[in-house]
């Protein structure tokens, strides 16, 4: 009985805050099962802390969170060198509009040491001072200054420098998908921008592209071919919906497998087409 009020005690305090928690860990590892592994054992050790010392619970745990996600990024590091393919995050499928960190710049967090990624998210996207920054991270706050300042360098291009509206968004996506699986060759490049590139993440599971694609003629080709294989077996449409932040779509292919697809749009333009098929990133959408 006193384990189970343990529990329930702890659980009571941290339950409002494990959807904040999971954001946190999704955008420092870029997994959706690392980052609930990451929270899981958040939670374990607030069972066994003296909650009653803790003054702010949130802060207590979102610290405790970003350490343990610096700690998995030396191995997830190692991870992405032997990944068989281009790597991108697992996909974050919502109906509504709304994620402040977008694939693009996930990508481009990829390319930051893991104490640059953590003072840029803690400090940039959640909106922590440095300060608390320096107190999560083990850093003073100079060095929390510099550590972000370095990272929005690296990070300012992947910024969106066009809005898309919603349903505008959703509309090339509809039309992508229809043009893309019906062979419409016309229709598909008419969307797609001079230098648009193609990003296919198979993870070694299902087949797909070994590196990035690049360039309007080369995509087409790759389209071209993939328009032929969708004629003769298909390719149905689950829903339009945004993918990290993205307009996009989630099908299911002739394997049965899902699959989801996003769109960068620039200037009424695809720019990039960031398409997940390793199965095992996609085991939450089911």
């Amino acid at each position: 009985m006193a384990d189970a009020a343990v529990y329930g005690d702890a659980a009571a305090s941290f339950d409002p805050l494990r959807p904040r928690l999971l954001r946190v860990a999704y955008r420092m590892l870029g997994s959706v099962a690392d980052a609930e592994d990451a929270v899981q054992e958040a939670f374990i050790r607030w069972m066994g802390a003296d909650r009653a010392e803790v003054r702010e619970p949130e802060a207590f745990l979102r610290r405790t969170v970003t350490r343990l996600c610096l700690d998995q990024l030396k191995s997830a590091r190692h991870n992405r060198e032997t990944y068989v393919g281009p790597w991108l995050p697992d996909p974050i499928v919502e109906e509504e509009e709304g994620e402040d960190v977008t694939l693009p710049l996930m990508l481009a967090l990829e390319r930051l040491s893991p104490l640059e990624r953590a003072a840029f998210l803690l400090h940039d996207v959640f909106g922590q001072g440095f300060d608390e920054v320096a107190a999560t991270i083990g850093r003073d706050p100079a060095a929390c200054r510099q550590l972000a300042a370095r990272a929005r360098v690296h990070v300012r291009e992947a910024r969106p420098r066009f809005h898309v509206e919603k349903e505008r968004g959703l509309e090339i996506a509809t039309a992508f998908f229809a043009a893309s699986r019906s062979g419409d060759m016309a229709g598909l490049g008419a969307m797609l921008a001079a230098d648009v590139s193609l990003h296919a993440d198979g993870g070694g599971k299902r087949p797909a592209a070994a590196a990035p694609i690049f360039g309007f003629n080369l995509v087409m080709k790759v389209q071209k071919s993939l328009a032929v294989l969708f004629g003769k077996h298909g390719s149905e449409l689950v829903r339009t919906c945004f993918v990290n932040g993205l307009p996009g779509f989630v099908t299911r292919e002739a394997d049965g497998e899902l699959q989801t697809t996003a769109l960068e749009i620039e200037d009424g333009k695809i720019v990039a087409i960031y398409v997940m098929r390793n199965p095992d990133k996609l085991r939450h959408l089911h």
